[in-house]
């Protein structure tokens, strides 16, 4: 009674590189420059930054890899698995086929970390739509993976720099990471 530490959360991280139409992706450059920015600006409590991954942007192409990171984070001893506006995906997921015999949506409460973030200043809101591209398609197969291993997946999407500068993307990526550590 008592003796437990605090609980910590790994996070692992992963962006595309760019795609058709997106000449940057934004979260290829955040993905990349995440761990030297944190290190600078310290970790929050109770966080374990695991990796930070960039995927291939072709859907099939991208799940190898995503499936390493994702099994990364359940082989941790220390995971605990997890426009103008970033959105924050609270989907009902459906297969890349289009049918809905079986959604996906994540168990991270993501009404309360919308509400943090907006408290900090961040414009950013929940969306119930991944779209019928690459997002929706690595996030159904990471919420199927977090599914099958009892671990927790999150889908961000961020504007592009042109919309809000890398420096207040990279701020708004750390405090993501502060408040999915709180909320743990």
């Amino acid at each position: 009674m008592g003796s437990e530490g605090p609980s910590v959360v790994t996070v692992h991280v992963t962006g595309f590189k760019k795609f058709h139409g997106v000449a940057e992706n934004p979260t290829e450059t955040i993905v990349g420059n995440l761990k030297d920015f944190l290190e600078k600006k310290g970790l929050p409590k109770g966080f374990i930054l695991g990796s930070c991954n960039i995927l291939e942007t072709a859907g099939q192409g991208a799940l190898d890899f995503l499936y390493q990171t994702l099994e990364s984070a359940v082989t941790s001893t220390d995971s605990d698995p997890l426009s103008s506006e970033r959105v924050i995906w609270k989907a009902p997921i459906v297969p890349a086929d289009g049918s809905i015999t079986r959604t996906r949506e994540t168990t991270l409460p993501v009404d309360k970390i919308t509400k943090a973030l907006e408290k900090m200043g961040y414009s950013v809101m929940t969306s119930h739509d991944a779209g019928r591209f690459v997002c929706n398609y690595i996030y159904y197969h990471s919420l199927r993976f977090a599914e099958q291993h009892g671990i927790k997946s999150l889908f961000v999407h961020v504007p592009l720099f042109s919309t809000i500068d890398e420096e207040t993307q990279m701020q708004f990526a750390a405090s993501l990471l502060e408040v999915l550590a709180s909320v743990n």
